[in-house]
């Protein structure tokens, strides 16, 4: 039996499990992932119960970091993210100034390093500031890419450093606009050079960013936790709080780092000591901190709770979490719509339907960019759409439409 599914011939059940494990998660784990009971995914497993209709089936897929829904369906390729992840039209601009590799040298003198150092905080600030984040950052992206490139290969000393350091940002920019499109070849590359220039830079900094940045392609791409964690830790080990306020935010976002890893695989004890590390770092940098580009603060230590709680299946604390936090001055509209749609994700869980599709709207108004491209919120209004109930039934179809999703 076992073996049948190791080889893709078992039945829906059957490869759901092994998926599963191979993740490993818990039954109770994947259940609040999904939003059902650990009983319903028990009957899955057993095929007690059918493959669920499209949209469940999708978000099943994205707990259990399934790409290529044949691995759990058995039938001919079908990928998720042709349903899941909606390609931005300026998708083919950024692969292409990722891929394209200048082999001739350019005349002209590289920009100055505090001339690059303001492109890129411009990049943040357009990240951060607008709803249609994607898109603004798409124009100045492949630009910023080539004149850091060449600036890192021809600048000398402390120039060509902090040169390093700003590709590694910059690329820290394309692994988010990359997020949550058809494009995970190229999420795990802006990863990896990420980390590679922070490490030429020789940067304690830089590479502490970098790691932040790696969990998440980690966790997209179902790494042990314990991989993830590690690599978080050890990057925390290159910074020192008595340096200041940039070595404690990056300090506390490496622990949250770790709080998540663990949630992920429901280990409640190991995410709370993390998380109550990274909150002790957010009382150090006072209630009005934020960092600029990385956003960590007293406001991103908070929304992450309900995260950690969702992920841990306990959904009544991620709501009264939710109910106490203020989103309002997180300076960042695409963080503030992520921890919305966390925060519907832990009302789901709870079966309060009404109160997710409002969330998600919430959401969307805050910054439609990022709610067009979570995966929860598209797959979730599609389900609603179609299965939610005549309450809901209309606005859930009118936002599956704002979203991009059939409904």
């Amino acid at each position: 039996m076992d073996h049948d599914a190791d080889n893709g011939t078992g039945t829906f059940g059957q490869r759901v499990r092994q998926a599963r494990e191979r993740k490993g998660q818990s039954r109770p784990v994947l259940a609040g992932l999904v939003g059902r009971s650990t009983e319903w995914v028990k009957a899955i497993e057993t095929d007690r119960l059918h493959m669920p209709r499209l949209p469940l089936l999708l978000r099943l897929a994205d707990a259990l970091g399934v790409d290529d829904l044949a691995d759990l369906t058995g039938d001919e390729r079908l990928s998720a993210a042709t349903y899941t992840k909606a390609a931005h039209p300026s998708l083919l601009r950024v692969k292409e100034a990722l891929t394209d590799y200048r082999l001739a040298g350019r005349d002209e003198e590289p920009p100055t390093a505090d001339a690059l150092a303001a492109r890129v905080r411009l990049a943040w600030q357009l990240w951060h500031g607008s709803g249609d984040h994607r898109s603004r950052v798409a124009d100045v992206l492949p630009a910023l890419l080539d004149d850091l490139r060449y600036a890192s290969r021809v600048l000398e000393g402390a120039d060509r450093r902090c040169a390093l350091g700003l590709l590694a940002q910059a690329y820290h920019l394309a692994q988010l606009y990359l997020s949550f499109q058809p494009a995970q070849e190229l999420v795990m590359l802006t990863g990896d050079r990420s980390m590679t220039a922070a490490q030429d830079a020789d940067s304690p900094r830089a590479i502490a960013g970098a790691a932040w940045y790696m969990n998440h392609v980690f966790r997209d791409a179902g790494e042990r936790h314990e991989a993830r964690v590690d690599l978080a830790m050890r990057a925390a080990e290159l910074l020192d709080a008595e340096r200041g306020p940039e070595d404690i935010a990056r300090i506390g976002l490496l622990h949250l780092a770790a709080a998540l890893s663990y949630a992920k695989v429901g280990q409640r004890g190991n995410a709370e000591r993390h998380w109550d590390r990274a909150d002790e770092e957010a009382r150090r940098l006072g209630d009005g901190y934020s960092h600029p580009w990385l956003i960590f603060g007293r406001g991103m230590v908070d929304a992450y709770a309900i995260t950690m709680n969702a992920d841990l299946i306990r959904a009544s604390a991620a709501v009264d979490v939710a109910a106490s936090v203020d989103l309002g001055p997180m300076p960042s509209s695409t963080r503030r719509s992520f921890h919305i749609i966390e925060t519907a994700r832990a009302y789901i869980l709870q079966g309060e339907n009404v109160a997710v599709v409002h969330l998600l709207q919430r959401a969307y108004e805050t910054s439609p960019e990022t709610a067009r491209y979570n995966i929860f919120a598209r797959s979730t209004a599609l389900e609603l759409a179609e299965s939610g109930g005549a309450v809901i039934r209309d606005d859930a179809r009118g936002l599956a439409r704002q979203l991009g999703v059939a409904a």
